[in-house]
């Protein structure tokens, strides 16, 4: 088997190379980066030491395709991840659009021309915002869950949101990209007979992630917490009780195994690849972890709401199960750990990743 993964020195991407260098010795593994992200480097070192063919290249630039070597598929890894993209003044509408969706077009044109199977690692984030935002939540052990004293949104329920929930707009310039990528994806399979796969993953994180407030925000609420760095509450009611669900990318590489491996036409092409409402984080929580490990440290409260932020955001990955069996391993607790043990001998972190 020969993989190409884009956005391989990133964190989802190098941990899939990580995961299959591990557990597929014979697998072929190259990799895609653009090297912009602050700390991506120090991932090419490590990964090239593995044995991982790394290409600097960008997926905005189609003759960066025409001399990559062909392989039986791509798991695109590559994206602009924040909900603020765009609109926040860090980058431009027109960068989020061709990094998220110009880029995913010229993967489908390789894609096309070699006849590989493609991967899309899609996000929450494609689910419609605004009955999500209206959605009655109580505080639980501190964290928002649903108040199921009144009606969910179809598509939700206290496991999750489903498959079925609405991507209507507003989803954000992020979300949008994704979905038309998501879109894409199934056309080219279909009128050029290739196999394509997406899944919609829940908030991802992880030792070795390079955490912002705006993405990785598990790494980056442990690491500024272990640095005594400023962190705050954003919206809300202040308390930091808005909730996530988590999960390591090794357990996504578990479910993009089989489906590599799978050339049946029954199991869904669309799943949502997530924690889960057993894995599921406040900032809270975070923070009260932290303390017991740390100590205190006194955390801003900004009342104003933020563009896109949502109180409760838990995927409903049982389709997942169903279809391929899979579940997560990681727990969110050896998420935690394995985070906080890196801040120990890392107390630099933040530095590398230039936040």
């Amino acid at each position: 088997m020969k993989i190409l993964i884009t956005g391989v020195c990133g964190f989802v991407g190098s941990t899939l190379a990580r995961h299959w260098r591990e557990t597929q010795p014979s697998w072929t593994l190259y990799g895609l980066d653009s090297l912009i992200r602050a700390g991506s480097e120090s991932n090419r070192a490590a990964l090239t030491r593995l044995g991982v063919k790394v290409f600097h290249a960008d997926l905005r630039c189609a003759s960066d395709f025409e001399t990559l070597p062909e392989v039986d598929f791509v798991i695109d890894a590559a994206a602009n991840a924040s909900v603020l993209a765009g609109v926040d003044g860090r980058t431009s509408s027109r960068q989020i659009l061709e990094h998220n969706l110009a880029g995913t077009i010229n993967i489908l044109e390789y894609c096309k021309r070699v006849r590989s199977g493609f991967v899309l690692l899609s996000t929450s984030r494609v689910y419609s915002i605004p009955a999500l935002a209206a959605m009655r939540v109580k505080v639980s052990r501190d964290a928002f869950v649903p108040d199921t004293v009144a009606p969910l949104p179809a598509g939700v329920t206290v496991d999750g949101i489903s498959e079925s929930y609405s991507t209507a707009a507003p989803i954000s310039l992020y979300g949008a990209t994704k979905l038309a990528s998501e879109a894409l994806a199934l056309e080219y399979g279909e009128c050029f007979g290739f196999p394509v796969w997406i899944n919609r993953c829940g908030v991802l994180a992880g030792a070795g992630q390079f955490g912002r407030p705006d993405q990785g925000i598990v790494a980056f609420w442990l690491h500024s917490w272990h640095a005594g760095r400023p962190l705050k509450y954003i919206g809300f009611d202040g308390m930091g009780h808005q909730a996530r669900d988590v999960l390591h990318p090794r357990d996504v590489a578990l479910l993009v195994s089989q489906q590599m491996a799978y050339s049946g036409k029954d199991h869904p092409r669309i799943v949502n690849v997530a924690g889960g409402a057993g894995q599921t984080l406040s900032l809270r929580q975070m923070s009260l972890w932290c303390t017991e490990r740390w100590g205190t440290r006194n955390v801003v409260v900004d009342a104003a709401p933020r563009q896109f932020d949502l109180p409760w955001v838990v995927l409903d990955s049982r389709r997942a199960g169903a279809a391929w069996g899979w579940q997560p391993k990681v727990t969110a607790d050896e998420i935690l750990l394995q985070i906080a043990e890196q801040a120990e001998k890392h107390p630099d972190w933040l530095e590398l990743s230039a936040v």
